[in-house]
């Protein structure tokens, strides 16, 4: 009797000894086993043995991790205050020394994904973080990749979600950028106004060449006149045309020697009547 109950605490003591070294990890799961308090393997997926009492395991996920990171207050390279928010995905390539080499890998990357956000954007001026985002995010990976691969981390992407900035500041920008497209639209301006005289310089050119060539423009300038609704045509002449009757209709000048019909008479050639003496 009494084999037979030992016997049967055994079995029951070796089962419950079997389902407490059973584990079960996942596909995207790693387990690091250590034995004894000193690191022996990693393993997984699958179905994986523990000894109770002399090994232990840590779960370790290796799916990309999304991190939002709060709200930083930064001050740019031309001493504007502004608030930023940015996301971080990385995710765990070394099980093994993301949990050997850091108490807490999360914290520690949101931690030090803070503090290189606000680091790297310090360096720049505003007007970099509004327009050239793609070219900050890939700082601030390159940086937060250095810094975070001893951990066995691989941070493969930041993006930064907003740039809060105060109301004077939006008005000020915004008159900045009113001012900006008055200044190219000036700009524009001229350049087709130096266009258009160079091109009339060598029409002006071409014309002088043939004046034929004046009269054709003449003719196709009233064709297009025509064809509008006006009761006012202006038509153009030549100035040739206009100095030629000019000289046609002045008055002829008197032939020298040819008296005047209203020339008064020579002294002592007057007619009058003489008185008879008796």
């Amino acid at each position: 009797m009494a084999f037979g109950f030992s016997f049967g605490g055994l079995i029951f003591l070796l089962a419950l000894l079997i389902i407490a070294s059973v584990r079960v990890l996942r596909e995207y799961e790693r387990g690091v086993v250590f034995m004894l308090g000193r690191f022996w393997r990693v393993k997984g997926p699958g179905l994986v043995l523990i000894i109770p009492a002399v090994q232990q395991m840590v779960r370790v996920d290796l799916r990309t991790v999304v991190m939002d990171v709060p709200p930083q207050d930064v001050i740019s390279h031309d001493n504007v205050s502004v608030k930023v928010n940015a996301v971080v995905y990385f995710r765990v390539v070394d099980p093994e020394r993301a949990i050997i080499q850091v108490a807490n890998f999360l914290e520690a990357t949101s931690q030090l994904a803070q503090t290189t956000l606000r680091a790297v954007l310090g360096k720049h001026e505003l007007d970099e973080m509004l327009a050239e985002r793609e070219k900050l995010n890939l700082d601030i990976q390159k940086v937060l990749d250095a810094q975070t691969d001893a951990w066995g981390i691989k941070v493969s992407n930041v993006e930064i979600k907003h740039v809060d900035i105060n109301e004077s500041m939006v008005r000020a920008i915004a008159r900045q950028a009113e001012a900006e497209r008055e200044r190219r639209a000036k700009v524009i301006h001229a350049e087709g106004e130096m266009q258009a005289s160079e091109k009339l310089l060598e029409a002006a050119q071409m014309l002088a060449r043939q004046p034929q060539a004046m009269q054709l423009r003449y003719m196709q300038t009233l064709t297009q006149i025509a064809g509008d609704r006006t009761t006012t045509i202006v038509f153009p002449l030549p100035m040739d045309l206009i100095n030629t009757l000019t000289t046609l209709t002045s008055p002829l000048t008197p032939a020298a020697g040819t008296p005047s019909p209203r020339s008064p008479l020579p002294e002592g050639e007057g007619g009058g009547g003489g008185g008879s003496n008796h």
